[in-house]
């Protein structure tokens, strides 16, 4: 049972940041009956946020009131550039290109973060060990399947389907909504694409400054709660200056308020609380290895739930992605038990030392000596 224990404690991180995965995928099916219904996306960030904000606020003030937090310029600055690029950055991607363009940058995340970690001394290349080759093999892997699943297609899988009465019920939405909408331009999926990256590039930051602010700040409830509330300020005030239809903004007892309900307390109330302690336990590049299974969620969601087509590239992308994450995890866990390995040879150091100082060898062949020389003088 001891074993057993320590299996399932030394997974905990892995189990969570799946966890996180499903949950996004739940929002990335929730946005799109949303915005089927009609509903305005930056209306629906606002709203996100404004939820997380009010379940997060008043956690951190019940769970973490006595903490003693440094709250510096530093601190402000990271929660501030987050709740910009994570929020109006991606929706604006998307709303210039597409929700499948923009959840195949999302992958680019995994290289993203390792390059920026390794620039800033926070991961080690160590192409000279096993464990540094499999992180930056797995990257690779990992970053091929996604490309493999997003754009490869090959011979179309029949997956099955769950009849859903929501779906027939904003079938008409759909439908109006799909033709009021026009292609976008060459210029402006140019622009989508460049906006994309630069989510992705500054989540890929935030993890990694996660890792420096959480020994100086590891409330996660207070950081989520500041984080959230600067996402909702900037979020809510660009939705007010864009949309000027009001009726975008009421909710009522449909998938609107749902949506924004579940994004906000799960996707980002207490996922992000997630996120960051995974960041600071095991660093920024395991959590964002985890990123390009919200795909393969997202993909298997649309096809049992939403009647989307499945293919052949699409499960030879999920199988090559398990695989880069599993070499990723494969590559860190030998980095930690390493690291473990040199903490506890440092810590045993001193006490060899103490040990051999206080019984010596050389001292006990002395007193022997004298004690001979003494004997035979008497």
């Amino acid at each position: 049972m001891e074993q057993i224990a320590e299996i399932l404690h030394g997974l905990k991180a892995a189990i969570l940041m799946v966890v996180v995965q499903m949950v996004f995928a739940g929002v990335n099916v929730l946005y799109k009956l949303a915005v089927t219904d009609g509903m305005s996306m930056k209306v629906m960030v606002a709203y996100r946020f404004i939820f997380a904000s009010a379940l997060m606020t008043p956690l951190a003030l019940l769970e973490e009131a006595k903490a003693n937090l440094d709250c510096t310029s530093s601190s402000i600055f990271l929660w501030v550039t987050w709740g910009l690029s994570g929020s109006n950055l991606y929706i604006e991607a998307m709303a210039l290109t597409s929700a499948t363009f923009v959840s195949a940058m999302t992958n680019l995340i995994p290289a993203i973060t390792f390059i920026v970690a390794v620039t800033i001394g926070l991961e080690k290349v160590g192409l000279g060990t096993m464990a540094g080759k499999a992180k930056v093999l797995g990257t690779l892997i990992g970053l091929g399947g996604a490309m493999t699943f997003t754009f490869f297609k090959g011979l179309r899988i029949d997956m099955g389907s769950i009849d859903l009465d929501l779906l027939h019920h904003l079938h008409h939405a759909a439908s109006s909504s799909s033709s009021s909408n026009s292609h976008p331009s060459s210029a402006h999926h140019v622009l989508g694409a460049l906006l994309a990256l630069g989510s992705c590039t500054s989540y890929a930051i935030w993890l990694n400054i996660q890792t420096k602010m959480s020994e100086k700040y590891p409330c996660y409830y207070s950081s989520t709660a500041l984080t959230c509330t600067m996402a909702a300020i900037q979020t809510t005030s660009l939705a007010l200056c864009v949309e000027k239809d009001w009726s975008q903004w009421k909710l009522g007892w449909n998938i609107r308020l749902f949506t924004v309900a579940y994004a906000g307390i799960l996707g980002s109330g207490l996922m992000i609380s997630l996120i960051s302690w995974c960041v600071r336990m095991r660093g920024p590049l395991y959590a964002s290895s985890f990123s390009p299974l919200l795909l393969v969620l997202v993909a298997l969601a649309g096809a049992f739930f939403l009647e989307e087509k499945f293919y052949l590239g699409s499960i030879i992308g999920a199988v090559l992605i398990v695989v880069g994450l599993y070499v990723v995890l494969w590559g860190k866990g030998q980095e930690m038990k390493r690291m473990k390995q040199l903490v506890s040879s440092n810590e045993s150091c001193p006490n060899n030392e103490a040990i051999q100082v206080v019984v010596a060898p050389c001292d006990d062949t002395t007193s022997n000596i004298s004690n001979n020389d003494n004997n035979s003088k008497h």
